[in-house]
């Protein structure tokens, strides 16, 4: 179905605007403010979780899959061997079987989308006319969209509910040689491939389904889709070789509380020697720190891009004037965020890594004199 386009025009005078600046100016506050916390709270979780994964890279211990050895109870072991399952797993109201860790069936349904984009134009004056369109294109989507929140819902209605929900069925018992998987465990097993369904006419196979390329398709003709008009496949995560890490009760496993805080249960698939598994794991956790260090960051510029931006309102009466100023705030923003985020990780490696710590101190001292230059070169 092609896309259609809905467009609005829409004007604000110059003191709403400055009106609506300054009580951003509350909300820029609040953004600069808490990316404190969450620049020191991310430090000290990276910290900790890299620690805990040293710890346990030099407790963990690899055991044979083939028997359960008391010796190891209680401890963080690793192993690799066949995760395997006696278990049938069925959806009844397709007709679609198998022996499997997981069977998923996939529902999507066919719904409008909206999207918008939006120009804003400076008016002489400091006003601004601002033009935004929306956009409508159907697609498949395996949740509901809720067309009410449209800005033109009128011949945009998306159905409320879906014929048929997606599920997920999972085996009861997951074992990987003389030890069972605990369900946490077999959760994080995540290799699934697609099932084709077999033509078997099940009784309870819904109105209208008809079947179609190893799935179903509940609708018209699928070459031409209409909204409401929904597909359903299925996916299937198969007996495989998985690699463990977790700590040993029984025959089972549960999660390694490590000194410094964290708790370890890992999950890889195929053959994958400990030391790499710990390795990967810290490597994502280096990567989410600069993620959350990132976010920090933006925070706190867009906080003080708002809390600056009544400035660049009231010298937007000359559309240049308010252009020049809200260019340069944004760089003044943008620099003075990029220090005090440096200064602040800075302090929070005093305590958590002293030598790191000190060196970004050094790196944010020095953008702070480049701030305090280009602030005497422009007196001059």
């Amino acid at each position: 179905m092609a896309a259609d386009t809905f467009r609005t025009v829409s004007s604000e005078s110059w003191f709403s605007r400055l009106a609506g600046s300054i009580k951003s100016v509350l909300v820029g506050i609040v953004l600069f403010l808490v990316a404190f916390p969450l620049l020191i709270w991310n430090e000290g979780r990276a910290v900790q979780t890299a620690k805990s994964l040293r710890e346990g890279a030099s407790h963990v211990v690899s055991v044979p899959p083939d028997g359960v050895d008391a010796a190891h109870e209680g401890q963080l072991v690793h192993l690799t061997g066949e995760a395997a399952t006696a278990d049938t797993l069925s959806d009844a109201t397709f007709g679609v079987s198998a022996p499997a860790i997981k069977l998923v069936r996939k529902a999507e349904m066919y719904q409008w989308k909206e999207s918008s984009k939006s120009e804003t134009r400076t008016k002489l004056g400091g006003g601004s006319e601002t033009v935004t369109t929306y956009t409508y294109k159907s697609e498949w989507s395996p949740t509901l969209i809720d067309s009410g929140s449209f800005k033109e819902g009128e011949g945009h209605q998306n159905p409320r509910e879906m014929p048929v929900a997606g599920k997920t069925w999972t085996a009861r018992k997951v074992t990987l040689g003389a030890f069972t998987l605990s369900s946490a465990q077999v959760n994080l097993i995540d290799r699934s491939e697609p099932l084709a369904a077999e033509d078997s006419h099940p009784a309870e196979l819904p109105r209208r389904a008809k079947f179609e390329d190893g799935g179903y398709y509940l609708g018209g003709d699928s070459s031409t889709p209409v909204v409401g008009d929904e597909r359903i496949t299925f996916q299937v995560v198969r007996p495989g070789t998985i690699s463990v890490i977790g700590r040993q009760v029984g025959d089972s496993f549960e999660p390694y509380h490590a000194e410094a805080g964290d708790d370890i249960l890992m999950v890889n698939d195929g053959t994958v020697s400990a030391a790499s598994m710990f390795t990967a794991a810290q490597e994502a956790n280096t990567q989410l720190a600069w993620i959350l260090r990132g976010a920090g960051f933006l925070l706190m510029a867009l906080g003080l891009g708002l809390i600056f931006s009544p400035l660049s309102v009231m010298a937007d009466v000359v559309p240049l004037f308010g252009t020049l100023l809200r260019s340069g705030t944004f760089l003044f923003a943008i620099t003075i965020a990029a220090s005090l985020s440096l200064i602040t990780v800075a302090l929070s490696w005093l305590a958590y890594r002293p030598l790191l710590g000190g060196g970004l101190l050094v790196a944010a001292g020095a953008g702070v004199f480049v701030l305090h230059r280009m602030g005497s070169a422009r007196k001059t």
